[in-house]
């Protein structure tokens, strides 16, 4: 009993840490999803050209989709006319970051690994994008121009919904945001949050330290554990902040919290079928390429800038009152439940 009242209480501290943050990601997620035109994202992901990865980068770095979410979202847009760099810049840059994560890595890692994760995604997706141009073939798919149908994410036409009234689109907002959102993403957030209160209490700090704490050997591990893994990019911030309270160096935070939601094994699988094995090569390779990288600049970043982010990890935020974050966790967990519950009760 006194284990689980520990992990509990690990969790019940993560979980008033990120929630009031989660509650702004996903409410500015749902006001993206009502008014950026699916048509105009298609429209400029072009072909082969440069300013389409820039594009398509920038485009996935506020869109809250995670690694499984995110590619039939990257494939629709591939048979829209996108070309493969686009395609794969996409397929970085959206699970790697989206509001709701980059709100929550600012609430339990602080502004200068919320702000870096953000400049790494776009580069990781510019990477990965001229890489693509680069040496994959240009197989462009046929694209035909139809009328926006029903979104299978909101059961929405974009299109009668931008002519919508103001109420109406306020609607969709929520519905999105707690709704489907909040379904797709609110189970592995909490599974995030209680194995990250699990760590917190049961994982001594030298263990830690001994195999996590060196840069290169800590990255490549999380590297593996990483790509293979099915995580959300919020779902997997609690984990990395509750290890780096036990001494793991942040470059393996941030190669996880990188090749994590970027990859998983059922979408290397999917793009491997839709878009080619060399596809995947370059996909992976870029991946892989950038984590290690990035993740050693964010080590020199920090030593020049003298910056220390597991002091930020012990301190206690009293900007935001106890009562708002008390209140905002229990709209969150309530909210998850319910999105359980009538997931599997469809007829109520």
């Amino acid at each position: 009993m006194n284990i689980i009242l520990g992990i509990l209480s690990e969790s019940y501290s993560l979980l008033n840490k990120m929630s009031v943050y989660l509650i702004f990601g996903f409410i500015f997620a749902g006001v993206l999803h009502v008014f950026l035109k699916p048509d105009t994202i298609a429209r400029h992901l072009g072909k082969r050209k440069f300013s389409s990865v820039i594009k398509a980068s920038l485009f996935g770095i506020p869109l809250p989709l995670c690694s499984c979410g995110v590619v039939p979202a990257a494939l629709s847009l591939r048979k829209d006319g996108a070309g493969k760099g686009a395609v794969l810049s996409f397929l970085i840059s959206t699970p790697t970051t989206g509001v709701d994560s980059i709100f929550a890595t600012y609430a339990l890692l602080g502004p200068f690994f919320a702000v870096y994760r953000v400049i790494a995604s776009f580069i990781s997706g510019i990477f990965a994008g001229v890489m693509a141009n680069l040496f994959l073939p240009d197989e462009s798919p046929s694209s035909k121009q139809k009328d926006e149908p029903e979104c299978k994410d909101c059961g929405a036409n974009h299109k009668e919904l931008r002519k919508a009234n103001f109420g109406n689109r306020i609607k969709t907002i929520f519905s999105y945001s707690f709704g489907t959102l909040l379904a797709d993403s609110g189970t592995w957030i909490l599974i995030g949050i209680f194995i990250g209160g699990a760590i917190a209490y049961f994982v001594p700090s030298s263990l830690i330290s001994a195999y996590l704490g060196s840069p290169w050997l800590s990255m490549f591990i999380m590297l593996i554990v990483g790509i293979p893994m099915y995580i959300c990019s919020a779902g997997s911030i609690p984990v990395v902040a509750a290890l780096m309270l036990k001494g793991m160096n942040p470059a393996a935070a941030f190669v996880f919290l990188l090749a994590g939601p970027a990859t998983n094994s059922v979408a290397l699988t999917v793009i491997g079928k839709e878009l080619g094995k060399k596809t995947i090569l370059v996909f992976l390779g870029s991946v892989i390429f950038c984590s290690i990288t990035l993740g050693i600049l964010l080590n020199y970043a920090l030593s020049i800038f003298n910056i220390d982010i597991s002091s930020h990890l012990m301190v206690k935020h009293t900007f935001i009152p106890q009562w708002l974050e008390v209140a905002a966790s229990i709209i969150l967990v309530v909210g998850i439940f319910s999105n359980i519950f009538r997931n599997k009760n469809p007829q109520k």
